[in-house]
């Protein structure tokens, strides 16, 4: 079994506490990697920094200086050199330190080594599978639930003379009809010491359907070329040397045999038999098949079996603890249909079961990577579906389309969470650039150092830690297609020009370079801020926001659309119900706060309550109370509140919370139903106390 020791990275890069998150952040990019472990000064590992705590510090807002140990993971899950790969592997972590009996880091182990080393373990395994299959004296022949070859060895070509490069993947029925294994896949039974005939070969064959979890995947066909061994059979009355060959092809078949005679008395046993079974000839030759289970060689006799029931037998049965044997029994009759031999064949097909098994697993595991794969390339391109049938929505849509079919800038404006990236797809996707690249770039999200660099490039040799080759910017990527500057309220005032001559002509000279580079890029930009009022503040230049304000669009906040609301509550729990394999329903009373809530976060904020609501109730409906306890509780009570009633006394400081509460709900919801609703108060009670504090309801 390998080890930590065998597949980690030896004498990996390491930080120190007290390294810069630039210094971390360029090492990253220079060495190409996602997170480093941080050692103290005398190399023990004290925590780990990743390409996620670089994001942080963006988040956060931090310097870029700021220590590493500021944001670092402590609580560090690490394996010593001897731990086992499949222990790493179930801990489900994306990179562990390797560490001594001193805590010294000595190598890291990524989720990329375990699938490579995991990949190189399945390769090896198939390879021995197959060299099992073609080491079988007997021509063995699989094929899958609907007819199609899957396996044919060596010893198949050999007795049909059919290659089987010219013979796998092709229907069963069209390379060798005779096989019966499309009866067994209808049967599922199994059939013993069937005569074949393949052109001139005359072969006895086993047929056994394979079955998983009560259901026939598949057939097995292992049959024997015996046109030579008939003619053998002949001579064996004869002669001793032709006895000792059968004895010798006997030992040479890689199944174990046991045989005894009709009475149930062991006569033979091969050399694979006490291979498999570890049984040595002499302890049983000569011996009863009774009198063996009864001392506890064995559990059940397959030979006692087929001696009752005259006729063959197979049973699965494990030997020695692990080993799982597929045995079976076959009566050998005289003329007169008597019983004058029962021949057992032992085949250890443990190896085979486990290759299966983690073949089968290693598939499921691709379908699930390949799922999320998938899963995360929608996400990054988002929905084109825009939910809505308020007039404010149609207005939009229809704005939307029309903008789609020209090239000119267009500058999406709006609240966060309105779905400013999803317009900007729809118009893409709507364009003729929508068979080209869509590049979204957050200009909030990217430190103002890398951001010239991502926007514009850079040739080889630009600036320190600058790539080899040079690196194109996502101006040059988005060519033929659109790009999506978000959040360009956010741009620094010394690239604002830049990207202004980028607009005017249409081309982008790379840092470090000369040559300009012309460009066939259709621009969006959206931001969540007032660029106007930035403009006269000097925070933004004017002529850029001229530039981008072509086709100004304006997306309304959702509580200016109410009309999509129900859309969009109906939409998500169908959504979230499939994800999470729930089946939750919203109350009316329930829809009605959902319907009425202001939601600052526009779509966004309703997408994600709707989700915490589905994953965190318990019942299958869904009522206002739940979303009461997400939406009001934490709207209505705080650390403010307590503060300024500290020094009150009780009876002043329960009048004062009562006063601000009922305020704060009027205020919000227009009306002493709706408030008395939230407050889970009667609506005498409201109007009552609104007079009694002097607080004015213009409802």
């Amino acid at each position: 079994m390998k080890k930590a020791k065998d597949i980690m990275t030896a004498k990996p890069f390491c930080l120190k506490a007290s390294d810069s998150v630039k210094h971390a952040a360029f090492e990253f990019r220079k060495k190409k990697i996602d997170g480093a472990p941080v050692v103290d000064e005398r190399g023990k590992l004290v925590g780990l920094f990743t390409k996620g705590h670089v994001m942080d510090v963006v988040g956060l807002g931090l310097p870029d200086d700021t220590p590493v140990e500021k944001l670092m993971t402590t609580e560090v899950v690490t394996a010593s050199m001897e731990t086992p790969v499949k222990e790493i592997w179930n801990t489900k972590v994306g990179r562990m330190p390797v560490v001594d009996n001193t805590g010294k880091v000595k190598g890291i182990i990524t989720r990329t080594d375990l699938l490579k080393t995991y990949v190189r373990e399945i390769e090896l395994s198939h390879d021995k599978l197959e060299v099992i299959l073609n080491a079988a004296y007997n021509a063995i022949i699989a094929v899958d639930k609907e007819g199609y070859i899957t396996n044919w060895n060596h010893a198949a070509e050999r007795i049909t003379g059919i290659l089987a490069q010219d013979a796998v993947e092709k229907h069963v029925m069209d390379v060798i009809p005779t096989t019966g294994l499309l009866d067994t896949l209808s049967t599922g039974e199994c059939k013993h010491s069937i005569k074949i005939q393949f052109g001139n070969v005359t072969a006895i064959t086993n047929r056994s359907p394979i079955i998983k979890g009560g259901k026939t995947i598949g057939a097995v066909s292992v049959f024997q070329d015996i046109s030579d061994l008939e003619h053998i059979a002949s001579e064996l009355k004869a002669s001793k040397e032709l006895n000792k060959e059968l004895n010798a092809i006997i030992d040479s078949v890689y199944d174990g045999l046991y045989i005894t005679d009709g009475k149930g008395y062991t006569t033979r046993i091969n050399k694979s038999y006490t291979r498999i079974t570890d049984v040595k000839a002499e302890e049983v030759i000569g011996k009863h098949m009774q009198e063996l289970v009864d001392v506890g060689y064995y559990s059940q006799s397959v030979t006692l079996i087929v001696l009752e029931k005259k006729q063959p037998v197979t049973i699965m049965h494990t030997i020695k603890g692990s080993k799982r044997c597929l045995i079976t029994g076959n009566p050998v009759v005289d003329e007169n249909g008597e019983i004058i031999s029962v021949v057992t064949t032992v085949r250890d097909i443990t190896e085979l079961i486990n290759l299966k098994e983690k073949l089968e697993k290693t598939e499921r595991l691709t379908r699930k990577y390949h799922f999320e794969l998938e899963h995360l390339r929608q996400q990054q391109m988002g929905s084109t579906e825009i939910i809505g049938q308020s007039k404010e929505t149609k207005q939009l849509l229809d704005l939307a389309c029309r903008a789609s079919q020209v090239d000119a800038t267009v500058l999406l404006l709006g609240e966060t969470g309105v779905g400013k990236d999803v317009i900007a797809l729809t118009i893409h996707k709507n364009s003729p650039r929508k068979n080209g690249p869509f590049i979204k770039l957050n200009c909030a999200a990217i430190p103002e150092s890398l951001l010239e660099s991502e926007l514009f490039g850079y040739e080889k040799g630009a600036f320190t830690g600058a790539q080899s080759k040079g690196k194109p910017g996502m101006f040059e990527l988005a060519d033929t297609g659109t790009i999506l500057l978000d959040e360009i309220g956010d741009l620094p005032l010394n690239l604002q020009g830049k990207l202004l001559r980028v607009l005017q002509e249409m081309e982008v000279t790379r840092i470090g370079g000369t040559k300009p580079q012309k460009l066939d890029t259709r621009i969006i930009a959206a931001t969540n801020k007032d660029l106007k009022l930035l403009a006269k503040k000097g925070e933004f230049r004017e002529d850029l926001f001229y530039r981008l304000n072509v086709i100004p669009i304006e997306i309304q906040p959702l509580r200016r659309r109410r009309e999509d609301i129900p859309l969009l509550i109906i939409h998500y729990l169908n959504f979230f119900n499939n994800k999470y394999g729930r089946s939750k329903q919203f109350s009316s009373q329930a829809l009605e706060v959902l319907y009425d809530y202001n939601w600052p976060g526009n779509v966004r904020e309703l997408k994600n309550l709707i989700e915490r609501l589905v994953v965190i109730v318990r019942e299958d409906v869904i009522d206002r109370e739940n979303i009461w306890a997400l939406l009001y509780k934490q709207n209505l009570t705080g650390p403010d509140i307590l503060s300024q009633v500290q020094d009150m006394s009780l009876e002043e400081a329960v009048a004062d919370l009562e006063r601000h509460m009922i305020t704060k709900a009027l205020d919000r919801h227009k009306s002493t139903r709706r408030a008395a609703a939230v407050l889970r108060v009667s609506q005498p009670t409201v109007v009552r106390k609104a007079r009694k504090y002097g607080i004015k309801n213009n409802s």
